[in-house]
This record gives C-alpha cells, sequence and structure tokens, in this order.
C-alpha cells in the first residue's frame, strides 16, 4: 500500500485499500496468470545433452505449502490445527519456469493430483514420491511419458534380469530385488546396476528398468521407462534436475512473499498467490532469454568464463526498479528503448555468485567444463569484509 501510494496514486483509507483485495482481484490475476502461462508455453526450449535425446521436454511436478491465517481453516485445512494450501506445480525444464498450476488443501494427499492424461504425450516426468504410484506408472506407459523418480522402500521390485552389476550368483527370475540385496545376489560393490523389474500383477503388472548409481551416500535407486541405451548415470543426472523446481519454489516465497500472505479471505489468498508465481513466471522467462541468447560450448569440454543469470537476483533487481519499471510502460519511441535497455544492463549484471563453487546440473549437461574459482587474495578478502560491513 506504501508503495502504491508513492507511486502516484490518489490515496485512500487503508480499510478501502484492503477492499480491492477480493473477487474482482482475484479475477483479474487469473487472467494474468492465464496470459503468463500461455507465453511461457510458447517459448523456445532449451535442453542441453540427455535432456532432448528422449522425449520432447522434461516436466517436474511438485507441490509446496503455504500457511495461511486460522480464518481460512475451513476451506484450506491444513494436516494439523492450522489453514494452508498447496501449490501443485508443473515446471518445463526446456523452458525453465512454471507452465501449469493448481492449488488444494494442504490436508489432501499429493497423488490424486499429479493426472497424466493426452497433453503428457512424448513428454518426461520428474517427480518426487508424494506423487509416485502404480496408478501413476501406468498411465505413464498408456500416454507414451517418460518417467525417472526414486524406489519407494516399501514398493516390491522383482528382479527379471540383471544388465549391468555383480552378479555373486544365479536367482530365480522375479525375486524381490531387496531379497537379492540381502543373500549377497547382488553386490553393492560401486558399480551402476541395471536391471529389468516388474511391479505390481495380473493385468496390472508394470515393466519397468531399476538403476542403481553409487554415491558419498551411499547408492540412490530410480525406476524409470527410458530405453536402455540411456545409461545408468545418466538417468541420475537426469532425476538431478528435479532440483530446479526447488529453486523455484524458492524464488516464489524468499523473493516474491509465497510464504507471507496474511489475506484472511480466500479471494485475496488466491490473489497474491497468482501473483507471486507470475511474477516468478516472468523472472524465470527473463533468466531463460538470457540463455537462448548464450551460445553453446564450441566443443564439449570447453571452459565457461561467462557466469550465468541468476533468477533471485533479477527478481530482487525487478523489485528495487519496480516503480521505475511501471513508468517505462508510458514511454514510447527512442526514449522507451533507451529505459528498456538501461533496465535489461541491471538484469544481466545480477549474475549466479557460486556458478564455479557449484554449477548446476543444467551447465554440466550443456558440455561446460567450469574450473573452481581462485581462493581471494588476503588483501581482496579484506576489501569484500569492509564492504560487507
Amino acid at each position: 500500500m506504501k508503495l502504491y501510494f508513492e507511486s502516484g496514486a490518489k490515496k485512500v483509507a487503508r480499510g478501502g485499500f484492503y477492499s480491492w483485495f477480493g473477487v474482482p482481484l482475484e479475477r483479474t490475476l487469473e487472467a494474468v496468470r492465464d496470459r503468463a502461462l500461455s507465453f511461457a508455453a510458447s517459448q523456445p526450449l532449451d535442453l542441453p545433452g540427455a535432456l532432448g535425446s528422449e522425449v520432447k521436454d522434461w516436466h517436474i511436478f511438485d507441490s509446496m505449502t503455504v500457511a495461511l491465517e486460522r480464518e481460512l481453516m475451513d476451506e484450506y485445512p491444513g494436516a494439523g490445527d492450522y489453514a494452508a494450501l498447496k501449490v501443485h506445480k508443473r515446471y518445463s525444464v526446456g523452458v525453465g519456469t512454471t507452465v501449469a498450476f493448481h492449488l488444494s488443501p494442504a490436508r489432501e494427499h499429493d497423488a490424486p493430483h499429479l493426472v497424466i492424461d493426452e497433453s503428457w504425450r512424448g513428454l518426461g516426468l520428474l517427480c518426487d514420491l508424494g506423487y509416485a504410484s502404480h496408478r501413476l506408472l501406468r498411465a505413464c506407459e498408456e500416454f507414451d511419458v517418460r518417467y525417472v523418480i526414486r524406489l519407494k522402500e516399501n514398493w516390491k521390485a522383482r528382479v527379471t534380469h540383471i544388465a549391468r552389476g555383480r552378479e555373486a550368483a544365479t536367482f530365480v527370475p522375479g525375486t524381490d530385488f531387496d531379497d537379492l540385496l540381502a543373500a549377497g545376489v547382488i553386490r553393492l560393490d560401486g558399480r551402476v546396476i541395471d536391471a529389468d523389474v516388474t511391479l505390481g500383477g495380473g493385468n496390472s503388472r508394470i515393466t519397468a528398468r531399476l538403476v542403481g548409481v553409487p554415491t558419498e551416500k551411499g547408492y540412490c535407486f530410480y525406476l524409470t521407462n527410458l530405453a536402455p541405451r540411456v545409461a545408468p548415470r545418466t538417468v541420475a543426472d537426469l532425476y538431478r534436475v528435479r532440483w530446479e523446481i526447488e529453486l523455484d519454489n524458492k524464488l516464489d516465497k524468499s523473493c516474491h512473499r509465497l510464504d507471507q500472505i496474511g489475506a484472511r479471505t480466500a479471494p485475496a489468498v488466491r490473489a497474491l498467490v497468482y501473483a507471486s508465481i507470475t511474477a516468478s513466471i516472468l523472472v524465470c522467462l527473463i533468466t531463460h532469454r538470457d540463455r537462448l541468447s548464450q551460445a553453446p560450448p564450441p566443443r564439449k569440454g570447453a571452459e565457461r568464463t561467462k557466469p550465468p543469470v541468476h533468477a533471485q537476483g533479477v527478481a530482487r533487481m525487478i523489485a528495487v526498479a519496480a516503480v521505475s519499471i511501471a513508468r517505462a510502460f508510458q514511454l514510447t519511441g527512442e526514449a522507451a528503448d533507451k529505459e528498456w535497455e538501461h533496465f535489461a544492463g541491471l538484469f544481466r549484471h545480477e549474475t549466479d555468485p557460486n556458478w564455479r563453487r557449484r554449477p548446476s546440473i543444467l551447465d554440466q549437461m550443456r558440455g561446460w567444463r567450469i574450473s573452481p574459482g581462485r581462493p581471494l587474495s588476503k588483501k581482496a578478502r579484506a576489501a569484500r569484509a569492509s564492504v560487507n560491513c
């Protein structure tokens, strides 16, 4: 409200200002949300390396919980004695942003909110175990969707064939994978494991690959229906891409205040949720355009020297310049071009400070070699410390 008044709008009483956060604003932001989602879905894809070899695009599905005021418990009951809603997001890896989402009471289970239908045909799916079910895997087979998910602990994966891994003894096809591990038939000796398995039984039996990859924390096991030509470590790398939606959730909350909603009516809550996620979509599309403008590595293993634009940095810059950006929409001609180029320069300056220390999995899949930065000299560390102070 303070920012609204400082931008030159006519002042009204606090109660009058709050009254605007009702059904008309909700409908307005629904329309803005729909335009943003439609525009995002129309953008060219960026699918480096193995991401573009088997599917049209990879979509990540995930949810995040938003705590609400207690007045909303009837409409949005949480898992306990509180109010909360869940935002179920469908995130395109190729575009780098959310392309669909919907809301539900936080008390509801995640699984029913991921429905595989014709819109998923030819795509790849990455999701966490909250959405995993036999029904989901059968739907993926029906609609030609490739998936990579973690293996649930209580799922009985029956091994029919071991393509890779150390097989210490013969076994009866159809033996439970956990039993083969316990008996030492399959050895976890640091090699990758690639086995054909079945889940469920009867007419609803599912055939899949079970892939095991050693990591610093032990073996990670995945289920996938990708072709055997996709190596086990590549399957693991594809699942690591799921972290991109976690970064997007952080953008929603840390930069666009999705976890600071204090509204006390359902229309106002939904309006603010739509505003937060739409803001994140626009920021992600700016960073996506920057990625598209960068040439791919001239050769695999080429050294990257230019840091990527950082979505959270861009979001903070937009927040700082919000009033100036709003005024720029009133400009035309050369004055408008000059102002927008000025903003673009500000955005390009917001690069990822950790791009050398923690390069993204997407940069790694593009084929860049990213060397760790050199340690700062004593003089440089002292200068940085004085600036931070």
